[in-house]
């Protein structure tokens, strides 16, 4: 197994951030939405409570969230200025930024408008974390009881080899910076062994650790 590369926590540069805001990402975040829906189909379609979406980038996964469950809030949060600036930019378009209110702060000391949450949602921020249980004491500090949890990241790949395979094969037509940026995230990804530690070490062990793609595996449970 390769060692993981951690990579920067927050995406700062506009060129950056831009790019990822406006690639195509529908395929693995319709898996996120998919996987989601079959992993907790307790949660029923008039879902009215608010959902916290912690690294929430420029909110597609969150304004997918939003089309799926109509009655559902939103309090999508993430570090970095410059994506949520796109992130609202997006909203705007999409006529959700009455349900989907924008937080801007860094796990794990986050100042949310409420402090617990009956859903919490999170899309490939894990691998960024250099101390992944920071993300983890968020959750087990903001989750009400019975709280509904879903996150999805990648997971780090065996060899130096097999991240070149993945980056042909799912980012060959991509601008060389999302390119880059998907091969370093899967160096810094972690593996399902060491996620199943994490959340051992937090008291968060009955929550499922899961391969969903040859690439990405899932946390998911109802705590």
């Amino acid at each position: 197994m390769m060692d993981r590369i951690p990579e920067e926590e927050l995406m700062q540069s506009e060129e950056q951030a831009k790019a990822y805001a406006f690639a195509d990402f529908s395929k693995p975040h319709d898996l996120f939405i998919e996987t989601f829906l079959e992993k907790l189909p307790e949660i029923h379609p008039s879902f009215n409570d608010v959902v916290l979406d912690l690294g929430c980038g420029p909110c597609d996964i969150t304004r997918r969230f939003a089309k799926s469950y109509a009655d559902a809030g939103f309090h999508a949060v993430d570090g970095s200025a410059v994506m949520l600036k796109f992130g609202q930019e997006l909203n705007e378009k999409a006529g959700l930024t009455a349900r989907i209110k924008l937080i801007e702060t860094c796990l794990p000391d986050v100042n949310l408008p409420q402090q617990h949450y009956h859903a919490i949602i999170s899309n490939s921020l894990l691998h960024h974390l250099a101390d992944p249980l920071s993300l983890w004491e968020t959750i087990h500090k903001h989750a009400k009881p019975f709280a509904y949890v879903f996150v999805m990241d990648l997971i780090r790949p065996v060899d130096e080899q097999t991240v070149k395979y993945l980056s042909d094969e799912y980012a060959a037509n991509e601008p060389d910076i999302l390119r880059e940026d998907f091969e370093n995230s899967l160096r810094a990804a972690y593996t399902v062994k060491e996620v199943r530690k994490q959340l051992d070490k937090m008291d968060l062990g009955k929550l499922q650790v899961e391969e969903v793609s040859d690439r990405h595996m899932a946390i998911y449970g109802i705590l």
